[in-house]
């Protein structure tokens, strides 16, 4: 039991049947997990199931109340850097993507220096680095001496980079490494290769137990989720929901987020097999809340700012702004190198003034590094 991984977890469960446990879930259901002081997994099921549409004003009110509770009105704010669009997989939605045809660029340090005193300019304190995952070009070494560099300029640095050993992560810990975000894209063990057609990311186990390999290296924090669109998101928010209860109970002292990207326009084009849409994202974001009051929930520039002023008071409590998903955007803009195009292209300054304006605090820095 001791050396029992998420894998042997998940290994039971049946996706067709959790489907249908979910659609089976009726109002009766839906009312008892909105009386309940804490949800379950099955409340999740009710939470997320067609019968909840008609509560979804109560789920709002409800979310809203245990978010500012938790968190008081504050958005936490981040921002990615993106060093390098190499890949060696070929992911089917991705537009870095190995085999498409696009320009390449791995920043130099001369170029990651640029880009990170444009983005200290802008206000942000915490810097996300992003790469395709590319082992060769982009490995620890690397890595290693990009947080050499950043460190005396940025309070916290967090990482969405390959899966990695848990020695590479413990040596990234110890040059501050404060966060990794690392997502499954899907849960759906049986359709996962239709989606990653070569490359390390094509060995579903190896990705699905990274999170306890992060957890094991004391990383402060970390986050993980599916991309929306590929298969049924109601399946997908149990199995995430099923994920995040595994790695409290075994992990406590680590902190979560949970992030919920929709796939986007990218080089390459793969269309969404299961589409979302912005009602029932709305659902997910308020019923995660009401499952788990205490995990950060993430909403970035891949929304459009319409959608994302409506929800910054509903369950959110970290976002994105001013994005650039290519290497080198915030010296200079190359549409060439990006890997999906973002919804919400405000200016940093225009997001805050409307967090401001509904009365909402921007947090620059992530206030649980205090905690580590």
């Amino acid at each position: 039991m001791k050396n029992q991984s998420f894998n042997d977890l998940l290994e039971p469960y049946d996706w067709d049947q959790v489907t249908q446990q979910i659609y089976d879930k009726g109002e009766r259901d839906v009312i008892q997990a909105l009386s309940k002081d804490r949800a379950d997994l099955e409340d999740l099921k009710a939470l997320v199931s067609p019968a909840a549409t008609p509560y979804l004003e109560q789920m709002a009110q409800k979310s809203q109340t245990i978010t500012q509770q938790r968190f008081g009105k504050t958005i936490r704010m981040y921002v990615p850097l993106y060093l390098s669009n190499y890949c060696s997989n070929g992911c089917v939605y991705c537009g870095f993507n190995a085999k498409n045809k696009i320009p390449r660029k791995k920043l130099t340090t001369e170029e990651v220096l640029a880009e990170a005193n444009q983005i200290i300019k802008l206000g942000f304190k915490s810097i996300l680095l992003v790469t395709g995952e590319d082992q060769r070009r982009c490995n620890t070494e690397y890595l290693k001496e990009i947080f050499t560099l950043l460190n005396p300029i940025f309070d916290t640095i967090s990482i969405e980079v390959q899966p990695m050993d848990t020695e590479d992560y413990s040596i990234l810990k110890e040059l501050g490494l404060h966060a990794v975000y690392v997502y499954q894209e899907t849960y759906h063990q049986k359709s996962y290769p239709d989606y990653h057609a070569f490359g390390r990311k094509r060995d579903f186990k190896y990705r699905l137990t990274t999170p306890e390999r992060i957890a094991e290296a004391g990383v402060h924090k970390l986050g993980f989720g599916a991309l929306l669109g590929l298969e049924e998101w109601r399946t997908e928010a149990f199995f995430i929901a099923l994920h995040l209860s595994y790695m409290e109970k075994k992990h406590w002292q680590t902190q979560y987020s949970i992030s919920f990207p929709r796939l986007r326009p990218h080089a390459g084009n793969f269309p969404p097999q299961f589409p979302i849409n912005d009602t029932e994202l709305l659902k997910l974001i308020c019923a995660f809340r009401i499952f788990n009051p205490y995990v950060e929930l993430t909403l970035s520039t891949r929304e459009s700012a319409f959608y994302r002023d409506n929800l910054l008071s509903l369950g959110v409590t970290s976002m994105s702004a001013g994005s650039k998903t290519e290497p080198g955007g915030y010296v200079k803009e190359n549409k060439e190198l990006k890997q999906f195009e973002i919804e919400d292209a405000r200016s940093v300054e225009e997001v805050v003034s409307a967090i401001n304006e509904r009365g909402y605090e921007v947090v620059w820095k992530d206030w649980d590094t205090i905690l580590a």
